[in-house]
């Protein structure tokens, strides 16, 4: 009995020394995968993007406050004028375009039968720069080619000058645009220098304000004078293409006028 009790014992003994290693392994792999999961979380999060995405509109909008209301609003405004007067430009040189062409083959048609006054009213119910000229040239037939020559010639510079007209000012306002924007960099650079004599310090943290400043106005008046100028070339090119059309026209009215006028 005492050897069986002892044998119980040891075998006992044996089990439990096997079952605590196990049970601590259990443990530790436990730990281990709580601790991984803890260290995974953070990572999870970071990876997880903000959703910080600005529209072009607010970009914009922050951007005009950080470079000062009070020299921003200045560009503002000659981009806002400029605009607008190219867009009334665009549309009356739009509204100029005139069918030359056909607008001759119909005064030659009543020329040749000597419709003179139906030429005149095919002219006065066509718009545009050249049939004005032609109006006024019919006008004065009657008074010999020589008078109307005359007529369609002075008549042609006042044409001219209303294509022209309000150009001036939009050149104005291209040469203003960058003129404001440079005055905006040279306060913001006073300003600079003045935070830095305050401060008693040089550090990018002093002088930060005022340079961003001076480079906004910079920015948003140089942009201002490219986009006004893109369209003031495009209209230039407009107005030589119908005085072109106004000087050819006129030319060939006349050749018209000699051919059938008695």
């Amino acid at each position: 009995m005492s050897i069986v009790g002892l044998l119980t014992f040891a075998n006992f003994n044996d089990v439990k020394a096997q079952d605590q290693p196990a049970a601590e392994a259990t443990e530790q792999v436990a730990e281990a995968t709580d601790q991984v999961a803890e260290e995974a979380a953070p990572v999870e999060e970071a990876a997880a993007p903000a959703d910080d995405t600005k529209s072009f509109h607010q970009m914009l909008k922050e951007k005009y406050i950080q470079g000062g209301a009070g020299w921003m609003t200045p560009v503002l405004l000659c981009l806002i004028f400029g605009m607008a007067l190219i867009i009334e430009r665009i549309l009356y040189l739009n509204m100029a375009t005139t069918n030359v062409k056909k607008l001759l083959d119909g005064i030659e048609d009543k020329a040749k039968t000597n419709d003179w006054k139906g030429a005149r009213e095919l002219c006065a119910n066509t718009r545009g720069p050249v049939a004005s000229i032609f109006v006024q040239g019919l006008d004065r037939i009657d008074q010999g080619l020589e008078n109307v020559e005359k007529a369609v010639t002075s008549y042609g510079g006042v044409q001219m000058a209303r294509l022209e007209n309000n150009m001036t000012w939009i050149g104005l306002f291209i040469a203003l645009a960058p003129s404001f924007g440079f005055l905006g960099t040279v306060v913001g650079m006073v300003q600079a220098f003045d935070d830095i004599e305050t401060a008693g310090d040089i550090s990018p943290t002093v002088v930060a304000g005022g340079m961003k400043v001076a480079l906004l106005t910079t920015i948003f008046g140089l942009i201002t004078a490219i986009i006004l100028q893109i369209f003031y070339n495009y209209i230039l090119t407009k107005i030589e293409s119908l005085v072109d059309q106004m000087e050819d026209g006129s030319i060939s009215f006349m050749d018209i006028l000699v051919k059938y006028h008695k």
